[in-house]
């Protein structure tokens, strides 16, 4: 029988899939009309995303050290959800600032309350759009962790996500391998980091770092823009 542990994994794989269906990027019309009812509870799924067992396999303060943060940096966490990366952002740029960008606006305001009630001034909540994170300037970091499989039209998206990086930015990419023993959303989802590469360099991103040691379920791939 599955262990406890592998059957709180699917739990968790399977929320993230729903989540990431309906309040990220990839939202179409045939999603719009249950995202509030899905979500209106946002401290509930909460529970799930921000469960320190995720910890362990995501490693998100090794993560973050792979963002190279100064104290004034610009990020944008585009899918942030209910802030899992958001909270550990904003104490490395205390006069930057730390965008927490969702389609879904329950989760942008669930972030943006728990970075105030923590403190955390200097996060902003932005309710994206299907084809846009509708960002109000240029930053020096954007992240998409599980969600660039998520987004539709990507080369378009990602060409013009160009206008709100500034000059010397990166792009940067989590997502799940391509292996079935790992757990994740659905493997027809997935893409391989070649897939991912080539994608982003059809965009006009040039691949700077790649990683696929020290995360167990996912790769990380950081790009700059192409000369």
């Amino acid at each position: 029988m599955p262990t406890e542990a592998r059957l709180e994994d699917r739990r968790f794989a399977a929320a993230s899939a729903l989540c990431l269906a309906v309040s990220l990027i990839a939202c179409g019309g045939g999603h719009a009309g249950h995202a509030h009812a899905s979500f209106a509870d946002a401290a509930a799924w909460s529970a799930r995303f921000d469960d320190p067992a995720r910890d362990a396999w995501q490693k998100p303060d090794q993560v973050v050290r792979h963002l190279t943060l100064s104290s004034d940096s610009r990020v944008a966490d585009i899918g942030a959800g209910t802030g899992y990366f958001v909270m550990r952002i904003a104490p490395q740029v205390p006069v930057g600032r730390v965008y927490a960008v969702d389609i879904e606006p329950t989760m942008v305001d669930f972030t943006v309350k728990r970075a105030q009630t923590a403190g955390l001034n200097n996060v902003q909540g932005v309710v994206a759009s299907a084809s846009s994170p509708n960002l109000p300037e240029r930053v020096d970091v954007v992240l998409l962790v599980d969600t660039y499989h998520h987004i539709d039209a990507r080369g378009a998206y990602f060409s013009s996500l160009a206008e709100s990086v500034r000059s010397g930015g990166r792009l940067v990419i989590v997502d799940y391998k391509v292996d079935p023993s790992i757990s994740g959303p659905p493997m027809a989802m997935r893409l391989s980091p070649d897939a991912v590469v080539e994608e982003l360099k059809a965009a006009g991103w040039r691949l700077q770092t790649r990683s696929e040691g020290f995360l167990p379920r996912q790769y990380l791939l950081i790009f700059d823009r192409a000369p």
